[in-house]
Parts: structure tokens; sequence; C-alpha cells
């Protein structure tokens, strides 16, 4: 049976239908890249105080009722106590002068029973200061980002079984969707545990429309045009959508504002459907081929081509056999598989863990949060070119390797840089960003090589919905810091070291096409690890016609 590139090499890499499926499925992607960071903004924390009611106090009292802390050096308000009101209230009508007549250290303190005093110079308004998530409600703070990453790990679960079962393009539809309404309906929350349950449905549209899009792309398109693609499109695509975020919330400082403006444009993407087809491959592998051959009958007017009579003769003849369906425990069942499996699904885990410990730590780039976060957004864009032309050029196995390995070097050496060069430190951690994220792009398109058309999209899932702890786990693993500084740098660097032995033992995709049937795929050779004896199933092989 022909290779399906080879089958629908008529069409030419780089016509119209290609230009057209290329960058509207970009531009899908772009609400990925700020909905997966609006909570940098939403969520932060502004200075705050305990509120002081309005009560006939001196002058003096009024500046000093806030007790004042040394915090990394520095004096600081307290944010979650005050001095005694009425005791205060008491000294301040007989005259007392707070720091002459009165030690401030010998008075009583109190909770902020009256409420805070939230600071709007950055901010007008969070849902920290909106639903007061500080002091006993702290808590609350971190464990709503982590609710969202929950969302997005079940998202990614489950989409790549039903977009393996009903179609590419009804789920990449139905998770912008998902995404698009429930941001809407947040805004009208009226209470933090409705946020947060809004919150975790959205999620689960969030990367699930990120995948699905990446295997529409990755099937649909052939050649250099689908390494550009894989590679480089959707991540660009995605730093887009992240360097828009910062640009709009500067504008827009209050949180209920900020999601309007990120959901109600949405609606521009509705006219997609009718220009997005569905994937050939996968129609393929369902026996589907009459849908295919009139998908790629239209590609070929499109672009004004010529279409062979009969355009899939060989898949026709094998229609009976592509209707059988496919899950997860596919991914496990055979030896082979189950290894590369595994492997693929640790070394995912250590990026997206890297990747967004190192994107939510920005803060210290800058005073200006805006600034942080276009900084952390345009160090990806040339990570994404740098993963374009590794994918394009170098083997995959050794280019996922050499990202890990530099920037476990570069985590490693920030704790022995002196405090006086904190200018070189962040230098080494934007490094760091710099190969995290250049490994990343290049996971998800090595992922999706390595598996057949009837497993892609679940194994891609699979190895997302994996990867999506590591971003469940951020928020407490940067909380690690309070009790040593470099421990999630040391953490992050060790994981990079372990995850680039295990990719040592993945099989090569480079130069080769993708595989159509499990058979292909166990064929594929790659190097065993030594502590493994047991040995596979024999499994009959269809062998290629003319592998790449």
């Amino acid at each position: 049976m022909k290779d399906y590139a080879e089958t629908v090499a008529f069409l030419g890499q780089w016509g119209r239908f290609q230009q057209i499926v290329f960058f509207l499925l970009c531009a899908s992607i772009m609400p990925n890249g700020f909905g997966a960071f609006t909570l940098v903004f939403v969520t932060d924390t502004p200075k705050h105080h305990c509120l002081i009611p309005d009560v006939n106090l001196t002058k003096e009292w009024h500046s000093a009722i806030i007790p004042v802390h040394v915090v990394n050096g520095k004096q600081e308000q307290s944010r979650c106590s005050r001095y005694r009101l009425d005791v205060v209230r008491n000294l301040s009508a007989q005259g007392y002068v707070p720091g002459r007549d009165v030690n401030l250290t010998d008075l009583e303190q109190e909770g902020c029973v009256d409420g805070w005093n939230y600071s709007t110079d950055i901010y007008e308004s969070t849902i920290v200061s909106e639903f007061n998530l500080v002091c006993s409600e702290q808590w609350k703070q971190p464990l709503t980002s982590t609710v969202f990453f929950m969302g997005v790990l079940c998202g990614c679960f489950f989409s790549g079984q039903l977009s393996d079962r009903f179609g590419r393009k009804p789920v990449l539809f139905a998770t912008m969707a998902v995404q698009t309404v429930f941001t809407f309906i947040q805004v009208f929350s009226s209470s933090w545990i409705m946020f947060t349950i809004l919150l975790f449905i959205n999620g689960l549209g969030q990367m699930s429309n990120f995948v699905a899009a990446l295997v529409l792309g990755a099937e649909t398109l052939t050649g250099n045009v689908r390494v550009l693609y894989s590679s480089m499109g959707t991540c660009l695509g995605f730093a887009a959508g992240y360097m828009i975020l910062p640009l709009v919330a500067y504008f827009l400082r209050n949180w209920k504002s900020l999601l309007l403006a990120l959901s109600v444009p949405a609606v521009v993407y509705l006219p997609f459907w009718w220009l997005i087809p569905e994937s050939p491959r996968w129609l393929l592998s369902q026996g589907r081929v009459e849908e295919a051959e009139a998908m790629v009958r239209k590609a070929a007017v499109w672009n004004k081509v010529q279409a062979p009579r009969v355009i899939f003769e060989d898949y026709s003849a094998n229609k009976t056999k592509t209707k059988e369906h496919y899950n997860v425990f596919d991914l496990l069942r055979n030896s082979s598989i189950r290894i590369t499996t595994l492997i693929l699904c640790f070394v995912s885990f250590t990026m997206i863990t890297g990747y967004y410990c190192l994107s939510f730590n920005t803060s210290q780039l800058h005073a200006d949060p805006y600034i942080s976060c276009f900084i952390s957004a345009a160090v990806e864009v040339p990570a994404y070119i740098s993963s374009w032309l590794a994918l394009r050029y170098l083997p995959r196995r050794m280019s996922v390797i050499s990202t890990l390995l530099l920037g476990a070097v570069s985590l490693y050496f920030i704790q022995l840089i002196p405090q006086g060069l904190s200018n070189l430190s962040l230098a080494l951690e934007m490094v760091a960003k710099y190969s995290i994220t250049t490994g990343s792009s290049m996971m998800f398109a090595y992922t999706a090589e390595l598996y057949p058309t009837v497993l892609r999209n679940t194994a891609t899932g699979v190895c997302t919905t994996v990867s999506r702890m590591g971003s469940c786990i951020t928020p407490f693993l940067l909380e690690t810091s309070t009790y040593f500084k470099y421990l999630p740098y040391i953490t992050l660097g060790t994981l990079a070291v372990v995850s680039a032995i295990a990719a040592f033992f993945l099989p090569e995709s480079f130069g080769r096409p993708l595989p159509e049937t499990i058979q292909q795929m166990s064929r594929r050779k790659r190097i065993k690890c030594p502590c493994i004896t047991r040995k596979d199933t024999p499994i009959p092989v269809v062998l290629l016609d003319s592998p790449l």
C-alpha cells in the first residue's frame, strides 16, 4: 500500500489549499496562548493592608496603625494585621503620639476584621481583591491555578480518544467553543468557588484545542510544510497569543474586562468550520475512503491541479480492514510501544514542568508584570524557530537530548552566580527557558511522528495529559523556594538530566514517513535498554514500499 504522502503528491506541498489550512489552524491556536497565561494577571495579588474604617484618628496614628515588618531587607507594612483599633482610638483621643509617647511593639495586634485595602497602582482588580484571597484565604490563590491545570489534564486525556473516535475537526471546534463560552461566563462569577468550577471547565478545552489542531495539520500537510507547521507554525501561533496577552492586559486592568476582551472576539472563528477540512488520514483510517477522496479532489481544485481518476485505490481494497477502533490500552499491549510511550510521557512531563515553572517565575525579570510577561513570551519566538530548524535538519532524538542538557546546565549554574550578578542569573534562566521551550515544541512533533494514524491522537493526548501533571505541581514547586531559594532550579535540572538519559532509548523518526499501522510503528528500531530483557511478542509486519 502506497504511503499517504506519495498518494497525494500531485497536490504539491504549498498550494492554496495547504496555505489556507496552515494559517487558519495557526490562528485557531492563538487563544491557547493568552488563555494559558491569563491567570498571571487575573490571580495576581496586589499590595494590600488592613482596611482602616473612617474613625477619628490623628494623622500620626492613622499612619502608624499598620505594623511594619522587615521582608528581604526591606520594610513593608503588614498585610494581615493591624494594632487593635479600639486601643489606638483611645490613645489618639488622649493625645498620645506613636513612637514618642507609646512604644508600638507593646501594643496588641488584631486581624483585618474590617477587610483589606488593595493598591490600584498596577491592577484595578483581580480575583484576589474581588474575593479577598489573602491572609487566611491565601491558599486559594495558588490552588486556582492548579484547578485550571487539572482541567487541562483531564481535557487532554479525553479529547485524544474522542478525536480518534469522532474525528479531529469536531473536537477542534468543540474545544474552541468550551474555551470561549466558559471564559465569557467566568466574568459573572459571584464567588471564588463558582469561578474555579468554571475555570476547570475552561481548562478542559485549553490544550485539547492545541493538540487537535496540531494533529489535524500534521495529518493533512506533507513534507517540509508538515514539519514547519508541527514545529514552528503551531508554536508561533501560541507565542503570538502569549505576546498579545500583556498588551491587552496593560490597557484592561480589571479582570472582568480582560476576560471579556479575550473571549468575545473568538466569534471570528465560526467561519473556519467551512474552511478547515477533516484529516484525510483519519478518514482513511476509519474506512471512509469516499470522503477522503472528495476532500483531496476539492484540494486539487483549490490548487488548480488535475487529480487522478482513482486516488486511494489501495486504501479502497483494504477498506474493510480499517474500521477497528483503538484506545489508550493499545499503547500498553506491545512491549516496544509501551516503553516508547512511558519514555515520551516522562520527557514531556519534564519539559512542561520546566516550561511553566520558568514562565510563571518571570516576575523577577522586571518590576512591571506586563513587561515581564512580554519578555517571557518573546523568548519563545527564537526557541520555536530553533525547533523548526532542528526538526528539519537534525535527528529528533539527539535534538531533544541536547535541549534537555542545555537547560539542565543553565539551571545548575544559576546557584553558582554571586548575588551581585543578578542579571547573569536572569540570563541563565532565560537560556533555560529558551532550551526547554525548544524541546517542548519538538516533543509535540516527535510524538506525532512516532505513532500510527489509528493511535496518533490518543498517544499525543496521553503524553500531553501526563505532561500536564507537571503544570499542576508548578505552583507548589515554586513555593519550595521559600525553604531554599535554588531548590526549584535544582529539581528541574535533575529532571532534565534523567529525561535526557531516558530519551536516548527512543526510536528515531527523522526522514521517515508517518506510520499508518501499529505494525509499522513496532518495526521501528530503537536502542535497547540493557536493563530490559523481555522480548516482544512477534508481530506480522507489513513492509513499506518506499521508505524515505
